[in-house]
């Protein structure tokens, strides 16, 4: 059985070595082979997808926690949503989450992941101490914060070795509930003001009726929020819903499409509302529901995640709605975030500014879509994110990172091109 993105697109043969110590590890590696590390296969495209797959999962133990200082050291197979289990409990949030509980730490680390509060908390990379890595001749290293392997390696896609462990600091928390501000807006220059508004809140996250047109495009309900100090810290498990099968591919269309918008943007209230909801409301909501990916048919999905610089944000993103808005192929999941300023680590996707990451099933004249938007992007000085992508050109992801020579000169020196590649690797040739 061949391991899939979650995107379900490409579908390709490949085989899985199981890694469960770092002995097995050296030995893979002896081999004359390539691979590439698998997390959890919750990337989307095709940056966790080789001929020859090392599959970290199994190397899941917590090894230490300093209770004092809130650092954690774990191995890369352990889940995010393990972390919180465990650790939630006793007070301890992690600094920084992506909209999914459901990946490793390893994966973490590989795609610098980012969350709701980018613009005061940054990339994952801010709270990694130090971590060890496997390089391609079998050998150890511990990669601390002020070293090249860490520039490269957060961000890194994968590319530079196997990450084993890491140590994290976590964030102190006294509730598991979020106090949540919604505010709906009627248009994009709405939406706009409403993010400069509440800038100074810690978490923020928008969701956007990318089929709005007129005077209604870029209209969305903005959420914002903060912990709450009652001193409640239960966190179970909910139970989930479950995707039993893959949909039709003609049940995901215009028309669904936008009633489902009609329907998300009508349930809030207009103006300003409060609400109070627990961790996984606010942080996972589509957590809740098992492999939601088979909305999209068999076929598959993809995320298009871009992001532009702040200064030029509203009119490329009104630019790119018009466009998505035009070609009726709209996304129900249209995440709009506020960025902070862009760290130094070669590939993190993250620049000051604002994101729109949109879902699209793989159908015809998809690609070419993407394309004109991609043109888009490179027009406003932006940059796709590789954890997402699965079709970008060379040419369009050269244009949006300028440290890409950097990472290509590491990587052929210390002959990590020879032993660790992806099918995105080779596509983009970094």
């Amino acid at each position: 059985m061949s391991l899939l993105s979650w995107g379900m697109y490409p579908k390709i043969q490949n085989k899985a070595f199981l890694v469960d110590s770092s002995a097995k590890l050296a030995e893979y590696l002896k081999e004359p082979r390539e691979y590439i590390p698998f997390g959890n296969g919750r990337s989307y495209g095709d940056s966790a997808l080789a001929e020859n797959i090392l599959n970290i999962k199994p190397y899941d133990y917590f090894l230490h926690f300093d209770a004092e200082a809130g650092i954690l050291h774990a191995q890369a197979g352990v889940l995010l949503s393990d972390i919180l289990e465990a650790f939630v409990p006793q007070g301890w949030f992690l600094k920084v989450t992506p909209g999914t509980k459901l990946i490793t730490l390893g994966g973490a680390i590989a795609s610098d992941v980012h969350g709701k509060n980018h613009h005061v908390q940054g990339c994952f990379s801010e709270c990694v101490e130090e971590f060890t890595l496997m390089t391609a001749n079998g050998e150890t290293k511990t990669v601390t914060r002020d070293s090249e392997l860490f520039l490269a390696t957060c961000g890194g896609m994968g590319l530079t070795g196997v990450i084993l462990d890491a140590k994290i600091s976590l964030k102190k928390i006294n509730s598991t509930t979020i106090k949540q501000t919604t505010i709906k807006t009627k248009n994009l220059q709405e939406t706009f003001a409403a993010f400069e508004e509440y800038e100074h809140m810690p978490y923020s996250v928008a969701w956007i009726d990318c089929l709005a047109q007129g005077e209604a495009i870029g209209k969305c309900l903005l959420m914002v929020g903060d912990f709450a100090d009652n001193g409640k810290l239960d966190y179970k498990q909910k139970p989930k819903k479950n995707i039993p099968f893959n949909f039709p591919s003609f049940a995901l269309n215009k028309l669904s499409v936008k009633a489902f918008n009609w329907l998300y943007y009508n349930k809030a209230p207009a103006g300003v509302s409060k609400q109070n909801v627990d961790i996984d409301t606010f942080f996972y909501p589509l957590d809740a529901i098992q492999n939601w990916n088979r909305i999209y048919g068999k076929s598959g999905f993809t995320q298009y995640q871009f992001i532009l610089p702040k200064e030029r944000s509203y009119e490329g993103l009104k630019a790119i709605l018009e466009k998505i808005a035009a070609s009726g192929k709209g996304s129900f999941l249209a995440v709009l975030k506020l960025y902070g300023k862009a760290n130094a680590n070669y590939l993190s996707f993250p620049i000051e500014g604002y994101s729109l990451a949109l879902d699209f099933k793989i159908e015809s004249g998809l690609f070419e879509l993407l394309d004109a938007l991609d043109a888009i992007v490179v027009e406003f000085g932006g940059r796709i994110y590789l954890t997402k992508d699965v079709r970008v050109s060379k040419e369009t992801f050269e244009s949006g990172y300028e440290h890409i020579e950097k990472f290509r000169t590491l990587r052929k020196r210390e002959k990590m091109d020879t032993k660790f590649q992806s099918l995105q690797s080779k596509r983009v040739e970094i």
